[in-house]
């Protein structure tokens, strides 16, 4: 056999799709129409309805960034899980301040949470575990908010006392809200079923509850305890208790928080036995 055939057959392998995707130069359009399919744009059980309203118009800019710098999707996922956290131990300081920095970095995690999936999808880098690490920062971020919460209601920094136990057991109430509804997949996987199900087995089969449910949904009190809402409310008590001085309304916020996390583990738990989706 000849030399230069010999090369020929001996050739390595070019470079893959996501190789061609990272090399290259990607522009605004490209990760729009990569990143933000219709689907995603779509989807309402997964998608915060403030990332629909202002983050994803914002996200591409990052992204782009994040694209430009050779940044992983999952490394995205650790920025977005770092400015979640460092927002919970901010705000753990008191003052108005504090207030208005955490406010800030929630505003980064929420456009960074965009930005990983947006990035994992043009560079075809999608992967399990992204999506775990995903689940994991929104774990972390919104209980060390709420725990961070409680030591700024507490006016100091100490391992006791009322509003730190406060804190702490709205974040771990909040964290088992959200161990039910990560529940279901592991459940139905279990049983042999599809992770996923439809919109209509989210309502429940009773008469009486989907009236509740219903007016839950129009009422939201449930995203006191979510990671943006929480941030954008402990910016108005820090600028209530600015102005009137002292720290009722942060405490006011917090109990609020704590009573609302534990009557959802409960309703919670109800509405999905109530529901199809474990069906």
């Amino acid at each position: 056999m000849s030399g230069p055939s010999l090369a020929k057959r001996k050739r390595p392998p070019g470079p893959s799709i996501a190789d061609r995707r990272e090399s290259a130069r990607p522009t605004l359009a490209d990760l729009k129409e990569k990143g933000q399919p219709q689907a995603v744009l779509d989807r309402l059980n997964d998608e915060h309805w403030l990332g629909r309203l202002y983050g994803r118009r914002l996200s591409p800019y990052a992204t782009w960034v994040f694209a430009r710098l050779r940044w992983s999707p999952n490394a995205v996922t650790a920025a977005f899980i770092v400015c979640g956290v460092a927002a919970g131990v901010v705000i753990a300081f008191g003052g108005l301040a504090t207030a208005v920095v955490g406010a800030v970095l929630v505003q980064l995690y929420l456009i960074f949470d965009c930005s990983d999936g947006e990035l994992a999808r043009w560079a075809d880098r999608k992967s399990v575990g992204g999506i775990y690490l995903d689940g994991v920062g929104h774990y972390l971020a919104e209980s060390v908010l709420l725990a961070g919460l409680g030591w700024r209601a507490q006016g100091h920094l100490t391992v006791t006392g009322g509003y730190v136990t406060a804190g702490v057991a709205a974040a771990l109430l909040a964290m088992l809200v959200k161990a039910e509804t990560d529940n279901v997949v592991v459940a139905r996987a279990k049983a042999g079923l599809p992770a996923s199900h439809d919109d209509a087995a989210l309502a429940p089969a009773r008469t009486g509850l989907a009236r509740v449910r219903r007016l839950a949904s129009v009422l939201r009190v449930h995203r006191i305890t979510q990671a943006v809402e929480l941030s954008l409310l402990i910016l108005v008590a820090a600028v209530i208790d600015a102005v009137r001085g002292g720290l009722t309304a942060t405490r006011v916020l917090l109990l609020a928080c704590l009573v609302v996390a534990a009557l959802m583990v409960v309703a919670h738990l109800v509405a999905i036995m109530a529901s199809r989706r474990l069906r």
